[in-house]
């Protein structure tokens, strides 16, 4: 009689776990597939749920591209000696006579001007030749110009010009540069990809490495990458130009039943099956591999190219659906490129919460079973 006492106690509390389990559910890590389905637009929901065929993974699979524009590109080179503003000069004027000399004292025919700075607008002061502008001018085209200005005021004037500092013909490298700091534009230096070298290279990964360069009030960048595959997108430098070595800032987040973090991109392009593999895959105990899903917002354009309608307006959300038991599956998910901001989600596998809630039963029960064996 006290035996079947017992058993009738312990199934009345098995009966309130299992009911308490059923009503207040279990810690997951989000909603199941069934509950993302149901969230569609089809259901009321504010979301396009689209399964990744081949069609769509090349509609939307579209990875951002940099590149200079023609005003960087269809700059030449600088003259390894050009003058420029902020240069220091030196000149050196030989006079053809000795009793009265333009520039020095008597008995002196050469006059030396040391440090003579070219200013702001690109001008120099020489005494007796007046104001004249040097920059841009190479140093012989400058000794010429200076010769014209003094020859009506002493006869057969002989100049030299050197160029005794570049202070105005410099760029800045800064960022992820291993060296960073000023550099004057030189015979070796006078591209992009000669001046990086000059800096030490990056202390990034080239391929998650982008460049920025800023000119005046443009702005233009590319992947070095990009720069190493192809000499031909490399530029020539001005004075003045802004160099800025960045790493590729973009990210994507993942969540469900493959952890939760956020992922920045270690390639240009990235697709959903690598940006899997980058956080350790599929969790082998939890994940559903036919619940991979990834939430984006999509434009306008694509979404109605997508969709098959004309009627939508703005960007819309869309959650694309990907089943990695299938063979085109795999295949899709190597082709559809994640985007910046994109969130993967892997939905937990059916039996998950069901073991969760066995575990939960179990473990209570033996709870209940040691509270009834005490009050017995």
């Amino acid at each position: 009689m006290i035996r079947t006492a017992a058993r009738g106690a312990r199934l009345a509390t098995l009966t309130m776990i299992v009911t308490a389990v059923g009503a207040c559910g279990l810690p997951r890590s989000g909603p199941n597939k069934k509950e993302i389905f149901e969230s569609s637009v089809l259901n009321g929901g504010d979301a396009h749920i689209v399964s990744v065929t081949a069609a769509v993974a090349r509609a939307v699979s579209v990875s951002p591209t940099y590149g200079f524009s023609s005003a960087f590109r269809s700059a030449g080179l600088v003259g390894s000696d050009t003058i420029a503003a902020g240069d220091t000069l030196g000149l050196t004027v030989f006079e053809n006579v000795r009793d009265d000399p333009l520039l020095g004292n008597t008995g002196q025919r050469v006059s030396a001007l040391d440090q003579v700075q070219v200013d702001g607008q690109g001008f120099i002061f020489v005494p007796y030749a007046g104001r004249i502008r040097a920059a841009g001018l190479t140093p012989e085209g400058l000794r010429e110009e200076i010769t014209r200005n003094l020859d009506s005021q002493t006869p057969d004037p002989q100049v030299t010009v050197q160029r005794l500092a570049g202070d105005g013909s410099t760029v800045s490298v800064t960022g992820s540069a291993n060296v960073q700091g000023v550099y004057p534009i030189t015979q070796p230096t006078r591209t992009l990809t000669s001046m990086l070298a000059a800096a030490g290279g990056v202390n990034i990964e080239p391929t998650t490495a982008l460049i920025r360069v800023t000119r005046g009030g443009q702005t233009g960048q590319i992947w070095l990458q990009d720069l190493y595959d192809d000499p031909g997108l490399d530029i020539a430098l001005r004075p003045g130009d802004q160099i800025v070595v960045e790493r590729d800032r973009r990210n994507f987040i993942a969540l469900g039943a493959t952890g939760q973090t956020v992922v920045p991109f270690e390639r240009q392009d990235m697709s959903a099956l690598e940006a899997l593999a980058t956080v350790g895959g599929l969790s082998t105990n939890l994940a559903d591999p036919t619940g991979v899903f990834v939430f984006r917002d999509e434009t306008q354009t694509l979404s109605r190219k997508i969709l098959g309608r004309n009627d939508l307006v703005g960007d819309q959300r869309m959650v694309y659906v990907l089943d990695l038991t299938e063979p085109s599956g795999m295949f899709q998910a190597r082709d559809f490129l994640v985007r910046d901001g994109d969130t993967i989600y892997v939905t937990e596998a059916p039996f998950v919460q069901w073991t969760k809630t066995i575990q939960a039963i179990t473990g209570t029960a033996s709870a209940a079973n040691t509270i009834t064996d005490v009050g017995q």
